[in-house]
């Protein structure tokens, strides 16, 4: 690490590659340290169109949350949000409806930090810190009842998170203990790594670099699997399909072979 980018004491250990400061680095952002950008070159060197993918996921995200929000959805939970770039959730939200109140959660200590300075001044918007394998922590959590009443419609956002979570049942367990706590109404929206046909070698090099962060793997789940989240939900169209094909703005060619997230929204009943 050089001179220039020394850590803040509040960064735990910056020589253990983030998955968040990763993924600011395909962004394009700055709040990422040496030990991230030689992780994330390890995915670009093994599928170099990580970049194109992850933002297809935020371009994803902001059609989700615009969508959402003039659909009447005031409350928004976003789940492991990462480090604050363009196009934030309460920003997309509140440019829709700007009564729009949202909850962002997350347990790395530079993402807290930062998010809590961009969001001082923002009495409708909140960052906590928690642990996505304990749902019920964060929906009883003060700050987060300060801003969210879950007798009314929430959506949940869970981008590019779930696929952190190593254990099937685990990550299909998190789904469930929030989308039980939803009222009819309700948007659970998912995107989530996939491994399509590339080869068994290309997934081992990728995974292998997120070994060395906190983390500790990727798993990439199928659609079978990811449908399974959306138990006692209403699918939107177009269903489960890559994140540049949910409702893009453009002529997108469908390609379920290629590796990537796949997306999809439903509607709880």
């Amino acid at each position: 690490m050089s001179r220039e980018e020394r850590a803040p004491t509040w960064v735990i250990d910056a020589h253990i590659p983030s998955v968040a400061r990763m993924y600011d680095y395909y962004l394009g952002g700055k709040d990422n340290f040496a030990a991230d950008r030689a992780a994330a070159e390890k995915v670009l060197a093994a599928m170099p169109y990580v970049r194109a993918f992850t933002r297809e996921n935020r371009a994803l995200l902001c059609r989700v949350v615009t969508l959402l929000a003039q659909r009447g959805i005031r409350q928004f939970l976003d789940l492991g949000s990462g480090l604050p770039t363009q196009e934030n959730v309460h920003e997309v939200a509140q440019r829709a409806a700007p009564d729009s109140h949202v909850v962002y959660v997350d347990n790395d200590p530079i993402v807290l930090t930062h998010a809590r300075a961009l969001l001082a001044k923002d009495p409708f918007t909140t960052v906590i810190q928690a642990d996505l394998r304990d749902p019920a922590s964060i929906l009883e959590h003060p700050a987060f009842r300060a801003q969210i009443d879950l007798s009314r419609p929430v959506a949940v956002l869970l981008f590019a998170i779930l696929h952190f979570i190593r254990d099937d049942k685990e990550a299909a367990a998190i789904v469930a203990g929030l989308r039980e706590r939803l009222v009819p109404g309700s948007y659970l929206a998912v995107s989530h790594g996939y491994a399509g046909k590339i080869s068994k070698e290309v997934e081992a090099r990728v995974r292998g670099a997120y070994s060395a962060t906190a983390a500790g793997d990727l798993i990439p789940r199928t659609p079978e699997q990811i449908q399974d989240y959306f138990d006692g939900t209403e699918l939107l169209e177009p269903g489960i399909v890559p994140v540049e094909a949910w409702r893009p703005e453009h002529d997108v060619k469908l390609d379920m072979d290629k590796g990537g997230f796949l997306a999809a929204v439903g509607r709880v009943r």
